[in-house]
């Protein structure tokens, strides 16, 4: 029995992978392959393929859309598709759940509600309705697909088995820590599945935007309803806008484009560096546009399912970074990536420093439409495998979550210069950061630990004493 009990855990990889294999045989052979040999046009075929092999690949799909840099323009237009336009279920089916999660039938839960959606993403879909109150107040309710829990763990199962294949016959495999970077997506995918939680992260987001510092820089975010929220359904305010990527409508409406780009730069660092939670699926389905005259120009977020937190280290580290790109000054980051761990000791700090600068000083002052991020990345990949640079799987989704912003920004404004842009503000923060604010709320936050001390500091000073002061002999 124990023999059998040692053989099964030795063998429960292999299993794993077999399993995980068989699943990508039965993808390949009746879904995959039917739809890149039809004789539709190519990006149509990459598009239904995406779909076909679910919401994980969707996801991988959006985010390669708002890189147009990186693809030929039939790729980027079709694959933005999936940002919100993935085949829709049947609206009898949502009216289902919505009365199976909130345990009431339609008619006690809102006076109108449309069975046609209005969004359909990759795990979930949109449906407007109106309440069942005297303003009639119109809302829109998110309703999380049948079966998406299932197949998403399906996906991630393939997913944990290639990571262990990677890791134990990649020469990087250590390096890359893919068995880390994909628990880390499995949390983040998991969390995007309970839509109480999402309603909770979109009030957290909309306290920390009415926070924002600089005066002219405004986003909006939806009121939540959280009486008929559950699991699988949210309900919140209802609000009109266009789609970021719709350039041309924005362009007739008078919203001022530049100022847009700029905008969402400085929400997102707000985001990352103020607060430390920060929106980390902003891609154009996401992401819309107030035409409203008392708002014209403020950007819209929606779909707070994937949000990324990071610590008070995280934060500090990758600030000091940041900073010291802005200003040129490659020797920090070298000495940051060595002090932080996150390169060996017993590395040169001059070799790591002109490595960096190779990469990265040829790319400044220029717009976004004259940098290639694909290839700036690759000769930072580069570079990071020549110094055995440990990938850090907390920081991936903030990584993703960047690819998105600069993507959306080069779309609206290709000019944007993203270092002049982001430096101001870096600058800011790092003042709040070490100035007397900053001491002057540490002291507030800590007060009642303060509060406690104070009384006993006699004590603590007769007792140091007591001990480590020796009496003069006579």
């Amino acid at each position: 029995m124990v023999g059998e009990k040692i053989m099964s855990w030795l063998l429960a990889p292999f299993s794993m992978i077999f399993r995980a294999l068989f699943i990508v045989w039965i993808t390949l052979w009746y879904g995959l392959i039917q739809k890149l040999l039809s004789a539709k046009p190519r990006a149509v075929r990459l598009r239904e393929a995406f779909e076909a092999l679910g919401p994980i690949f969707i996801k991988f799909g959006q985010v390669l859309s708002t890189r147009r840099d990186m693809l030929a323009p039939d790729f980027a237009d079709e694959l933005a598709k999936l940002q919100d336009r993935v085949p829709p279920f049947s609206g009898d089916v949502a009216v289902t759940i919505v009365e199976r999660a909130l345990g009431k039938p339609l008619s006690e839960l809102y006076a109108n509600f449309d069975r046609t959606p209005v969004a359909s993403a990759s795990i979930a879909q949109v449906h407007f309705a109106t309440l069942n109150d005297a303003a009639q107040t119109p809302v829109a309710v998110k309703v999380l697909r049948p079966n998406v829990v299932r197949s998403i763990n399906q996906d991630l199962r393939l997913l944990h088995a290639m990571a262990w294949i990677v890791k134990r016959i990649n020469a990087d495999g250590k390096r890359l820590r893919p068995d880390e970077v994909v628990a880390e997506f499995d949390t983040y995918l998991h969390d995007e599945l309970d839509l109480m939680r999402e309603a909770a992260n979109a009030v957290q987001l909309k306290r920390q935007m009415n926070e924002l510092k600089e005066p002219d820089v405004r986003v909006l975010i939806p009121d939540m309803h959280f009486d008929l929220c559950a699991t699988e359904v949210m309900t919140m305010q209802r609000m009109s806008g266009v789609p970021i990527n719709q350039i041309e409508k924005l362009k007739a409406a008078g919203v001022n484009l530049k100022k847009l780009a700029s905008d969402g730069i400085i929400i997102f660092y707000s985001q990352v560096f103020r607060h430390g939670f920060f929106h980390a699926d902003m891609h154009p389905g996401n992401i819309s546009v107030s035409l409203a005259p008392e708002s014209l120009g403020t950007p819209i977020l929606y779909d707070f399912g994937i949000v990324g937190s990071l610590t008070q280290t995280d934060k500090d580290y990758l600030a000091h970074n940041f900073l010291a790109f802005f200003r040129r000054d490659y020797r920090r980051v070298a000495e940051l990536h060595i002090e932080s761990g996150w390169v060996d000791k017993t590395v040169r700090v001059e070799q790591l420093e002109s490595a960096i600068r190779t990469c990265c000083e040829p790319y400044f002052g220029k717009p976004l439409k004259d940098i290639s991020l694909g290839v700036v990345l690759l000769r930072l990949f580069q570079t990071s495998r020549r110094f055995n640079v440990a990938i850090q799987p907390q920081l991936v989704l903030l990584q993703k979550t960047l690819l998105n912003v600069e993507g959306l920004a080069r779309e609206l404004d290709p000019d944007l210069d993203l270092w002049t842009t982001a430096k101001p503000f870096l600058e800011s923060w790092m003042s709040e950061q070490m100035g007397w604010d900053k001491l002057l709320n540490e002291i507030k936050n800590n007060a009642p630990v303060y509060a406690k001390l104070i009384p006993q500091l006699p004590v603590l000073i007769f007792e140091f004493l007591k001990k480590y002061v020796k009496p003069e002999s006579k």
